[in-house]
């Protein structure tokens, strides 16, 4: 298999955010057929938590860590993110992919807020025998805050230069980095191109897409480009053809 990719699907394409782990399964079926039709190639799955983890991450003001004691917030948001990983993984199932859940909490250490390590080793063995490993935003331990929120973003960009991944995308509700309501092809480090992006009006701990871009713009400096689009092109990024939507790129 010559592509390893790395796909994102987001939380606002699996769940409503306005409601309370309100999962879209009609959506997660297509989701998961795209996937199964696609060619064969060594793929690596991160879902976002949508509605289903980030009301409890904020309920219990994880993004600032354990410092106001709500160790009672790790285990309803990790529950939380976990439901919706059996979810994704059961429609995957179904669809023919031999997809895996794998929990971040149990394989991840954050620094300041920031993943510093992640068991990866066994993710690059399952692919290298066709097992598509399913991860998600997750709240992680910290060594200074105690814990805090690691997004699927945060994921993308520490695992895609750690496991040398060729492709990475990113499936999302919206048609790519929009400015003025037109979708930026290109965006580079070089490109000031984080303002006027736009931000959710639901709970999100993590940033919305200035957080995807900040991540993304972070992984183009390492000279790996990544791709957004609509999820409806999924199949499109998955072989290669244009979707349509933005891709990150380091600068000239």
């Amino acid at each position: 298999m010559s592509d390893t990719i790395i796909l994102k699907i987001g939380g606002s394409v699996l769940t409503d955010k306005s409601g309370d782990c309100a999962i879209d399964h009609q959506r997660l079926a297509a989701i998961a057929q795209d996937i199964g039709e696609a060619k064969k190639q060594a793929l690596l799955l991160i879902h976002g938590a949508g509605s289903c983890g980030h009301p409890q991450a904020q309920k219990h003001h994880l993004d600032r860590g354990l410092l106001g004691g709500h160790i009672g917030g790790v285990y309803e948001t990790h529950a939380a993110v976990c439901a919706l990983n059996e979810t994704v993984v059961g429609a995957l199932r179904a669809a023919g992919v031999e997809a895996i859940g794998i929990h971040p909490l149990g394989n991840a250490v954050a620094e300041e807020g920031r993943l510093v390590s992640f068991a990866s080793v066994p993710l690059a063995l399952m692919q290298d025998q066709g097992i598509v490993p399913v991860l998600h935003g997750d709240v992680v331990m910290d060594r200074i805050r105690g814990a805090t929120i690691v997004s699927g973003d945060q994921l993308i960009t520490y695992l895609a230069a750690t496991l040398g991944m060729t492709r990475v995308g990113l499936a999302t509700d919206v048609p790519g980095v929009l400015r003025e309501g037109r979708v930026i092809r290109r965006l580079s480090t070089s490109d000031d191109g984080i303002s006027g992006t736009g931000r959710s009006s639901y709970p999100d701990v993590t940033g919305g897409m200035q957080g995807k871009i900040a991540e993304l713009l972070l992984l183009a400096g390492h000279g790996i480009e990544s791709h957004i689009f609509h999820v409806s092109r999924l199949r499109d990024f998955l072989e290669g053809a244009d979707h349509g939507g933005t891709v990150v790129e380091a600068g000239k």
